[in-house]
């Protein structure tokens, strides 16, 4: 009974070995994204995606042909949900100016591919309202709001 218990114990390791091989990268650049770190210093990231992580391993005989990346990413999205709000502000990665509902819609969306009603689902919102969140959060990154006029230094000769 323990041998059995040990051939299954080393089976699922391998295998969950072999998707964080293959997914985590990915996975980390999409946390990295949401808690708006740069991608050389990102210790939320990390450790949301280490939680994200642990919890697939959890249930990871539990998934019967359910994509361990789709419950993956759905964990790193909840529980970035549930701290988000905790803390609003970025350290200086590219969706800082972004809040934190406005960085995991436009994440979920434009990064992971998730399609709208998808992830209108998964944040209990509706899809006309991703849609406009995703729309101005988009609007935002491509079109930053401008900041104040660059000051020309001044020499001590008059204008010709």
């Amino acid at each position: 009974m323990r041998e059995r218990q040990a051939v299954q114990n080393a089976r699922r390791a391998r295998e969950f070995e072999a998707f964080v091989a293959g997914a985590a990268g990915r996975l980390l650049h999409a946390a990295t994204l949401l808690t708006a770190e740069p991608a050389e210093d990102n210790p939320r990231a990390r450790a949301l995606l280490t939680a994200s992580l642990a919890h697939t391993y959890a249930i990871w005989d539990r998934l019967r042909g359910e994509d361990p990346y789709d419950r993956t990413r759905q964990q790193l999205a909840l529980r970035f949900g549930r701290a988000a709000w905790r803390r609003h502000r970025g350290h200086g990665g590219v969706l800082e100016r972004l809040g934190p509902q406005e960085r995991l819609i436009l994440v979920l969306r434009m990064y992971e591919g998730v399609a709208e009603e998808q992830t209108a689902a998964l944040l209990g919102l509706p899809a006309d309202r991703v849609h406009t969140i995703c729309a101005r959060a988009m609007a935002t990154v491509l079109h930053p709001p401008r900041g104040p006029a660059p000051t020309r230094a001044l020499s001590g000769a008059a204008p010709s």
